[in-house]
């Protein structure tokens, strides 16, 4: 079978699974992710199923998908901005820091201010202010219309005044 058709019969399973996760079927999810990724591996599949892992609160698996992520395509951003927050959420915030540099480098990222906008999470609860208000405002730069990076700004704001 070509690389073609195993490339477009793995994004169909993909698909499927996604439409899974989305409904919260995370187990179906899960199992359509692996058969995206057993008949063509891609980096958004290993991601995605990552991205499952982390809803169920399974970040160490859902860490070890995004480095396979990353070992197919390493230009893709999200694994490491997903490797970044999954950190966060273990409360292991400096080992977050490089993930999510990583990602505000990478040539591949659809949404580049959410590793800014992670980076300021983790330099704000480090204490680091400057640092965190730069990363705000890059996010904000990137994209005008994040809230989230908004209201950050305007909260770290309020508190350091």
């Amino acid at each position: 079978m070509s690389d073609d058709i195993q490339r477009q019969q793995a994004m169909v399973l993909f698909d499927r699974a996604y439409k899974y996760q989305m409904r919260g079927e995370l187990a179906d999810a899960i199992l359509l992710y692996k058969r995206s990724l057993e008949t063509f591996p891609t980096a958004e599949a290993h991601t995605f199923l990552g991205w499952t892992y982390s809803m169920m609160d399974r970040y160490e698996e859902a860490i070890e998908a995004c480095e396979k992520a990353i070992e197919v395509d390493p230009s893709f951003g999200n694994p490491y901005n997903d490797i970044g927050a999954y950190l966060i959420e273990l409360n292991r915030w400096e080992e977050a820091i490089d993930w999510l540099k990583k990602a505000t480098e990478a040539t591949r990222y659809e949404a580049p201010q959410f590793p800014h906008m992670n980076l300021g999470r983790v330099y704000e609860h480090l204490g680091n202010y400057h640092e965190a208000m730069a990363c705000y405002e890059r996010a904000i730069e990137i994209d005008p219309f994040y809230r989230t990076a908004v209201w950050a700004k305007y909260e770290l704001l309020a508190r350091w005044n």
